[in-house]
């Protein structure tokens, strides 16, 4: 079976997702591939920032994902090896809503918000791309079942292990020497902790609270993969028992967060990234291919920003995407070879645009990370009374970026 597409994306995650509604709400039709039977919803949760809100508004869908999650006032982080709290940072003026929007957001209700929002057969599941290639203008997509597709547009949002991104020529994403354990602990009753984000930070070890409503948490622990064999990675109760095992001095209230979670809502992941070199250097669009979301820029957790750049991707890849299929004043449309230029032009757009973002966050993520794990006692005592007072102030800072509109103002 051949068919053929306008603008094809591959991967139905957060940036495939927001990307197809982006080009939804500005007229344009897409076809988003995954390779899942349905969408994939493990990962539990993840903080949202100002940045990412402001996406999700632009989207249209910020008001009734808001609703379904609390928002977060600050941030507190502890020291496990001397016991005493180590920063603390307010998102919100005392007693208003005034400063940084941030609330911890259930992947779930995220990726099922945006599929409810798109046209129904925009996702076409059990998808998996086998080969790509170019065909004249046109890329040509083969599929695992056979089927062939030929598009106009190939936007790659298939993560670390992107089959777009290789046709890029993009390198496999290095392994950062860390591992994170996450879980998603849910309470028959209200838990009690207030809204808020509760960092622990100790030798090799950080792990974290963070409310995602009245009932639920979201919690993570990051250790070196030297802690954490594939026997613990392939086993959801005994990373439960390794995390138990690793909380060190921690009120029992924390402890039980772990404890009522159930092994089914536990994965364990190795921390990937990209290099900010390649991220800077290399071809995030060729003619009229490009990537978006972990495809593009995948980073370790340690600024909260993933999902939430990813968001931003769908965003300006969006907007720019309309411009290439903007009518001539005329009325007319354009010739196959005007469009396909157009189409080139519009994604290096979107590239030179979210370049810098990328290596930004990339490079600062990976820093951050590895200091705040570092076994280093130097590293340890410039981590406690330097970086970690000030850690709020630079997620802030990070958060502070606006994407803008779908349409330009």
């Amino acid at each position: 079976m051949e068919l053929k597409e306008d603008i094809v994306i591959v991967g139905a995650g957060i940036a495939g997702l927001a990307t197809a509604l982006g080009l939804h709400r500005l007229g344009l039709k897409s076809l988003v591939l995954e390779s899942s039977t349905c969408l994939r919803v493990t990962g539990a949760a993840f903080t949202t920032w100002t940045n990412a809100w402001q996406a999700l508004d632009a989207l249209g869908i910020g008001n009734s994902l808001r609703g379904q999650h609390l928002r977060l006032h600050g941030m507190v982080a502890t020291s496990t090896t001397l016991g005493v709290q180590i920063g603390q940072t307010a998102y919100t003026a005392k007693g208003t809503t005034v400063g940084h929007e941030v609330r911890c957001l259930k992947r779930k209700v995220l990726l099922e918000t945006l599929a409810n929002e798109l046209p129904s057969g925009t996702i076409r599941f059990s998808s998996k791309v086998a080969s790509v290639e170019k065909v004249g203008s046109l890329m040509l997509l083969c599929l695992a079942d056979g089927t062939i597709l030929k598009t106009k547009v190939l936007i790659g949002c298939d993560g670390v292990n992107s089959v777009v991104a290789r046709y890029l020529g993009l390198k496999k994403p290095s392994f950062d020497g860390r591992s994170a354990i996450r879980g998603y602990a849910v309470f028959k009753e209200s838990h009690g902790f207030e809204p808020k984000i509760m960092q622990f930070i100790g030798e090799g070890k950080r792990y974290g609270i963070v409310p995602c409503d009245d009932t639920s948490l979201y919690w993570f622990f990051t250790s070196s993969s030297s802690y954490i064999d594939k026997e613990i990675e392939g086993n959801p109760a005994k990373m439960k028992q390794f995390v138990l095992s690793n909380l060190e001095k921690v009120p029992d209230k924390i402890r039980n967060v772990i404890e009522i979670t159930k092994v089914d809502d536990i994965i364990c992941s190795q921390l990937r990234l990209r290099s900010p070199w390649e991220i800077l250097l290399g071809d995030i669009s060729k003619d009229n291919v490009c990537v978006a979301g972990d495809a593009f820029h995948p980073m370790t957790p340690d600024l909260g920003q993933g999902a939430c750049s990813a968001l931003e991707d769908g965003i300006v890849l969006a907007r720019c995407l309309a411009e290439a299929f903007t009518e001539k004043s005329t009325g007319q449309e354009y010739s196959k070879e005007e469009e396909y230029e157009r189409i080139k032009i519009s994604l290096k757009k979107y590239a030179k645009e979210r370049r810098w973002r990328g290596f930004d966050l990339v490079t600062t993520a990976y820093l951050l990370g590895a200091i705040m794990q570092s076994n280093d006692k130097m590293t340890a005592f410039l981590r406690n009374k330097v970086v970690t007072p000030f850690l709020g102030d630079l997620l802030l800072k990070k958060a502070s970026f606006n994407c803008g509109q779908l349409a330009p103002m």
